[in-house]
């Protein structure tokens, strides 16, 4: 059986894209680095990360772009030998532009390098790529319009102005012919994330509308002629869960459709599971994958008979999901970073981080305050369990109370708890922690430990446990003594997309990792000699 979701954690917006009978699914990954995460299963219910491939400066730089831009909403396919990935680079959030440019790149196979990208054009998000039977290709991406007071964390519907399709030439790599408005999206609004295909003589549509928060649905249509018009689905919205707040995946829509190697029917959908009380996804937007039906009418349904999707649907030839371990460690003794970790914005990780300066040990060359939206020491993985707990050890030598590294609970610059090891000029070496619980736009930080506790000389072991909404945090000198908490029970709920500024102010995920800063400008190192996630 499929359970879902069944790529947990931060990976929203997925594309999923059949070769054979091996299936990838393309997510977005916004400010992280490398950019966008496609995993690869055989049977649609154990998925496995296999490559991020936008992995150069060429193919992506986002030094600069404020919290939640970057890539968004991935398009992966494949013809004509290739792969294809299509994608948004947003360079804006705030205000009435989105200045989102779109690009494509290609590979002979997922794993291998991918191209130089190619620019397509920059007149809306979430683009998307359709290979038609007679080998002619169709870029269909939703249009922004500015003239609104459509501002980040408020859309409104008109700033969302319709889905654009124009053919696209892989040889010119330009687009040509006429840009025509193919869909206007439904009463619900906020039409975007566009894919078409084709079946029986008829073009397919499905899109996503109502935003990406508790009124997400996805939308579709079909018509005759790709330039439509498109009449829409008898019951418009082929899943959603927006008027049933009990359903188990909130937030259900964008997603793509995919047929099987053996003629069975599935549709992706990004979802959330909110924790009580206050209905905040802690795990961010994450991948689902619901069972689908064609009926005598000619359009897709949900096999269970409504648009509320389910948590459990029968995966291909009876498989069975198998339970991964409840710890990850991860010694640091490769030359590569671990394939769960990414870091932030920067082409160049090399400033930030090294595997191979200390051998068996991830060191970080502390730059920009965290938060920073240029060059940031922070190297983290997933949030992918509601509990879970952190663990890792620093070795780090401050001389001024500019020089911080630790572990942190990290979402963005306005959602982040951490505890390091610093300097004070009366404790000496000591532990601190800092927290900026959702405080929007200033991003103010507050000490819950004032000072901080000081601590002896040697590695310091810093832990976090998380249970739901709470968070813990721990330390202890290695080899002396055991764990103690420290500092009070913070809010671990507002590291989530509604925390702090609220539904649609931020969409990534939360992260658990290591981070180092040093805004004296000295890159002063501290060295982790390991690290370790549990689900609690």
């Amino acid at each position: 059986m499929i359970r879902n979701p069944i790529l947990p954690g931060f990976n929203p917006d997925p594309s999923i894209c059949r070769v054979g009978e091996d299936y990838y699914i393309a997510t977005s990954t916004f400010e992280w680095y490398p950019g966008v995460q496609i995993h690869h299963s055989r049977d649609l219910v154990n998925w496995t990360l296999v490559r991020r491939p936008l992995e150069r400066a060429s193919q992506l730089d986002m030094r600069g772009e404020p919290d939640s831009c970057g890539i968004w909403a991935p398009c992966l396919s494949y013809a004509d030998g290739l792969f294809w990935l299509v994608y948004t680079d947003v360079k804006r959030y705030d205000g009435n532009f989105k200045d989102a440019h779109n690009y494509i790149v290609t590979s002979p196979s997922i794993e291998g390098e991918w191209s130089e990208p190619a620019y397509v054009n920059s007149s809306g998000f979430d683009p998307s790529l359709f290979h038609d039977d007679d080998g002619r290709k169709w870029f269909v991406n939703m249009q922004w319009n500015h003239r609104t007071e459509s501002y980040g964390g408020s859309p409104k519907t008109p700033a969302f102005d319709g889905i654009l399709l124009q053919e696209w030439d892989p040889v010119e790599k330009s687009l040509k012919g006429p840009i025509r408005n193919i869909f206007a999206g439904t009463e619900l609004g906020l039409v975007e994330g566009p894919h078409l295909f084709k079946r029986n003589g008829w073009y397919y549509l499905t899109t996503a509308e109502g935003g990406t928060g508790y009124d997400h649905a996805v939308t579709m249509a079909r018509s005759r002629d790709i330039a439509g018009p498109y009449e829409l689905h008898p019951n418009k919205y082929l899943i959603t869960s927006k008027d049933h707040p009990e359903a188990s995946l909130q937030r259900a829509g964008h997603g793509q459709y995919v047929e099987t190697h053996d003629g069975q029917f599935y549709h992706t959908h990004l979802c959330g599971r909110p924790l009580p009380p206050h209905r905040r996804c802690t795990l961010g937007r994450e991948t689902a994958l619901q069972k689908c039906l064609w009926k005598e009418d000619g359009w897709l349904y949900l096999e269970n008979g409504t648009a509320v999707p389910d948590v459990e649907v029968p995966g291909l030839n009876g498989a069975q999901r198998i339970e991964k371990p409840r710890r990850s460690g991860y010694n640091f003794d490769e030359r590569q970073l671990p394939m769960d970790f990414q870091w932030l914005r920067t082409p160049q990780p090399e400033r930030i981080f090294s595997l191979t300066e200390r051998p068996g040990h991830l060191r970080l060359f502390a730059r920009e305050s965290i938060g920073s939206w240029f060059e940031q020491s922070l190297v983290a993985r997933r949030q992918e369990h509601h509990s879970f707990r952190a663990e890792t050890v620093v070795e780090f030598e401050p001389d001024t109370y500019q020089q911080v590294a630790g572990l942190t609970h990290y979402y963005n610059r306005f959602k982040l708890h951490a505890i390091a090891v610093t300097l004070h000029e009366k404790l000496g070496r000591c532990v601190t922690i800092m927290t900026c619980p959702g405080d929007y736009p200033n991003g103010r930080l507050s000490f819950p430990i004032e000072g901080g506790v000081a601590v002896p000389n040697g590695r310091i072991q810093l832990a976090m446990e998380v249970r739901d909404n709470d968070l813990q945090f721990f330390w202890q000198a290695e080899g002396m003594g055991a764990w103690q908490a420290v500092g009070p029970v913070l809010d671990a709920g507002v590291i989530s997309d509604e925390g702090g500024r609220g539904e649609h102010g931020s969409f990534t995920g939360a992260f658990a990792g290591m981070f180092a800063f040093d805004t004296s400008g000295r890159a002063k190192t501290a060295d982790f000699d390991w690290f370790n996630y549990d689900e609690l």
